[in-house]
């Protein structure tokens, strides 16, 4: 049985909380001041969350609280609690990214219900499967995946899907960018993303040289998501939330969007004007795409002119003198609209309309700067807009009927019984009806008293009154029954959950068991492992230096397993972080016909889940299932998985914490290119103009370019089989650090060849015998200057950390 579509609103304040239920929101989601992905928007404390959860479930909208960050260790047990707190307050589910804070969730709090943030970065079925299993009733697909996917999922598992309809998107799959991070510290995984993906790039060839045309766009920023005209098609794949971006945009905006999404989900998408597209378009965007699991790809996509707000086309500069501009309006505009002109360098400049002004006249402004004849001029924004997105808040719109009885008996209490839908309340007063002297109280006055309801969500449908013919009542007598009526109402209809409430002594005891840890002892012996891309790197490794190898291809794989196992080393398969069904089942015709591998490194939950159920190999997982505390190390323990790399956002003290507690088989990478960013869109295809990703392996374009940043740094760009990798702009390099990263506890050291043919056996041989204590120091020295000179590095995040 279908559930109906439930419209998902943003809130980032609480009039933007007003606006999204007077609307026609039917659940929202905020953060609180802790643990959240937007830790930079406004967000509420705990007691604005008690009032945000009344004033939504009082009009049968559910609250959904983000504490959708990776968390760290010293933080973990303030998160438990603070989980607990909003169990308590009766929200309707968090919205969580770490598995090791989920895992204790769902059995500590287990009627809390859990979904499954976008960061997850749950694409396929498998992982759907394996959250389902753990404890969510809820996944917000990564806003990739494509209709089928959808489809498939929703028709194999009873699980909830929720998807983004509307607002700004991520260049990168979600839980799997890297660049703010590596750039600056600023971790998306954490809530402090400096959106590098709205900044300039320009295009480089493997030479660094500048190509043509391409210098200074905003290659990594995507148009504004807009689904409306593809409503129908979510519903039918299995969708049954539409979520709506936009928590750190203004009450309008929210109120703007969830009024034509509610009216197109009401009354059809034929029911959309152009006013009301206007009204979507001028209130913020960026351009619109449909996204890509409708096939939106490179420009339909892109926005690479500019990164923000563009509004809509206001008209024409159609002449320009010395002081003057002027502009041929193609749309009215108001006093106090925002008026933005291109200059001739290709900035933009803005200021508020003076003065009122109609659709096909000509009026002239001071020029604001060097602008040409010809130039467009947009309207970015609408005062009239704008009023009339408040004025559809300011006044209570959801009212239930209730149905009230009244018993005023001459000696007896007053009795009144109020009925909303299943709810009953009976309300008496503690003092007796009395026999008037001289005025007796009428049954139009008890009704006319009774149906002040105006400040309320109700309105009065149906009242039966009994009433002595003699009986006095004072009015402010009758008013108390009604207040008194109401507020008890209030109190039935917004506890929605009815959750059994643990008190603090009894929870910190069950809370405790999870913060004792089992450590399994380090191996003593130090392990090189080593990924490799391809065949030809492959070549380059000396198999007596190394403990296990990565293999990220399939080509000859049984010959290359074959030689690997000669040496007796262990023989892994790496997978890519992101494999859909027909990826799976490639993989898993490559597995059959492989014979003595080891493991398999994973980087997805999906196809970690996948491999599990079907194998009989070890699993190791990659940066790709972010592990950044000890509990998700726990985690993904006691789910048989041998070994795990750790994120490449933790600091060595970090680290330090987690091997106390777990220890044993846990990796660092200590060399490598890494991924900033997974694509499924290609930064490419807007230069060759592609509309689709059909011709990837043949592109001239699909390797040896990258994106030049505005300090001058290239971070090179590959094409593989459905999507891009953003490699950091220099490799981490920790040779010379090596002792604090095994003082950390580390017993697994990485390297990660990815895009290099240079340097792969001497940096093998360096790294080997370093951690093997069998080299001179001074030799190790001097190939750390000469690496060094000859190439930019960075360590990372091992000595600094993330915010």
């Amino acid at each position: 049985m279908k559930k109906d579509i439930e419209l998902l609103a943003p809130v980032g304040s609480k009039e933007a909380l007003i606006a999204a239920l007077q609307n026609g929101a039917n659940a929202v989601y905020l953060g609180g001041k802790l643990f959240n992905a937007r830790r930079y928007a406004s967000n509420f404390d705990n007691e604005e969350l008690i009032e945000a959860i009344s004033y939504a479930h009082l009009r049968n909208v559910k609250v959904y609280v983000t504490v959708n960050i990776l968390l760290d260790d010293s933080e973990m047990n303030d998160a438990i609690d603070y989980a607990k707190f909003l169990h308590d307050i009766d929200v309707d589910a968090i919205i969580v990214q770490d598995l090791g804070f989920a895992s204790i969730v769902s059995k500590l709090l287990p009627d809390l219900d859990l979904h499954a943030s976008t960061q997850m970065t749950i694409n396929n079925l498998e992982g759907a499967k394996f959250l389902k299993e753990h404890g969510f009733k809820r996944v917000v697909l990564a806003r990739e995946t494509p209709i089928d996917e959808i489809k498939r999922i929703s028709n194999n598992l009873e699980i909830e899907l929720e998807t983004f309809v509307h607002g700004a998107l991520c260049m990168s799959y979600s839980g799997q960018c890297l660049m703010s991070s590596m750039i600056g510290g600023r971790s998306g995984n954490r809530g402090t993303c400096a959106q590098p993906c709205r900044m300039q790039y320009s295009i480089v060839d493997k030479n660094g040289n500048l190509l043509q045309n391409w210098e200074k766009k905003n290659f990594l920023s995507p148009r504004d998501l807009n689904t409306l005209e593809n409503l129908d098609i979510l519903k039918e794949s299995g969708i049954i939330s539409l979520k709506i971006e936009g928590r750190m945009k203004r009450p309008e905006y929210v109120a703007t969007i969830v009024k034509n999404y509610r009216k197109a989900l009401d009354k059809s998408i034929n029911s959309i004007t152009n006013d009301d597209k206007k009204d979507i378009e001028q209130i913020f965007n960026r351009g619109f795409t449909k996204g890509l699991p409708f096939n939106d790809f490179g420009r339909n996509f892109m926005s690479i002119e500019r990164p923000d707000n563009r509004g809509i086309l206001l008209g024409k500069v159609v002449r320009v003198d010395k002081y003057k501009v002027f502009i041929e309006l193609h749309e009215d505009i108001e006093q106090g609209d925002g008026i933005e002109f291109e200059l001739k360098n290709g900035e933009h400049k803005g200021l508020k309309a003076p003065f009122n002004a109609r659709k096909g006249t000509t009026i002239h402004l001071e020029k604001p700067g060097f602008i040409e004849s010809g130039s467009l001029v947009y309207k970015t924004s609408s005062q009239s807009l704008l009023n009339r997105a408040k004025e559809s808040y300011l006044n209570e719109s959801i009212k239930y009927p209730i149905d009230m009885s009244i018993s005023i008996r001459v000696g007896h209490k007053p009795k009144l019984i109020v009925n909303c839908s299943d709810k009953n309340v009976v309300i008496t007063l503690d003092k007796l009806v009395e026999k008037s002297q001289k005025i007796a109280i009428t049954k139009d006055k008890v009704i006319e008293q009774l149906s002040k309801l105006g400040d309320t969500i109700y309105y009065l449908e149906n009242i039966d009154v009994e009433i002595d013919d003699n009986a006095f009542m004072q009015v402010s007598l009758l008013n108390q029954l009604r207040r008194d009526a109401v507020d008890k109402l209030n109190s039935e209809i917004k506890i929605i959950n009815n959750r059994k409430i643990i008190n603090n002594k009894e929870f910190e005891e069950l809370k405790s068991r999870y913060f004792n840890f089992i450590k399994l002892e380090n191996d003593e012996q130090k392990k090189l492992t080593i990924k490799v891309s391809n065949v030809k790197q492959f070549e380059k490794l000396d198999l007596d230096k190394l403990d296990r190898v990565y293999l990220g291809f399939y080509d000859n794989l049984q010959v290359v397993v074959d030689k690997i196992k000669e040496y007796g080393k262990e023989a892994y398969l790496w997978t890519d972080k992101i494999l859909y069904s027909n990826d799976l089942i490639k993989l898993e015709q490559v597995l059959k016909a492989t014979k003595n591998l080891d493991g398999i490194s994973v980087s997805n939950i999906g196809t970690m889940n996948f491999v599990k159920d079907r194998f009989d190999l070890d699993i190791h997982t990659d940066i790709g299932l972010n592990a950044f505390n000890s509990h998700t190390v726990k985690f993904l323990k006691e789910n048989n998985i041998k070994s795990i790399t750790l994120s490449p956002e933790l600091n060595l003290s970090q680290i330090r914490n987690i091997i106390k507690n777990i220890g044993g088989n846990l990796e660092g990478i200590v060399y490598g290119f890494l991924p900033v960013m997974i694509t499924r869109n290609c930064p490419m295809a807007f230069i060759k103009g592609c509309i689709d990703d059909k011709n990837c392996k043949s592109c001239n374009f699909a390797n040896g370019y990258g994106l030049k940043d505005r300090m001058g740094v290239t971070f090179n760009l590959e094409r593989k089989d459905g999507y891009s990798v953003i490699y950091n702009s220099v490799p981490l390099f920790v040779l010379d650090n090596l002792d604090s990263i095994s003082n950390a506890g580390i017993d697994m050291f990485r390297l990660d060849f990815t895009r290099e043919y240079n340097n792969i056996t001497a940096l093998q041989k360096m790294y080997y015998y370093y951690l093997k204590n069998d080299i001179d120091i001074y030799i190790l020295q001097d190939f750390v200057k000469h690496f060094k000179k000859d190439n930019s590095i960075t360590s990372g995040h091992y000595f600094r950390g993330i915010l």
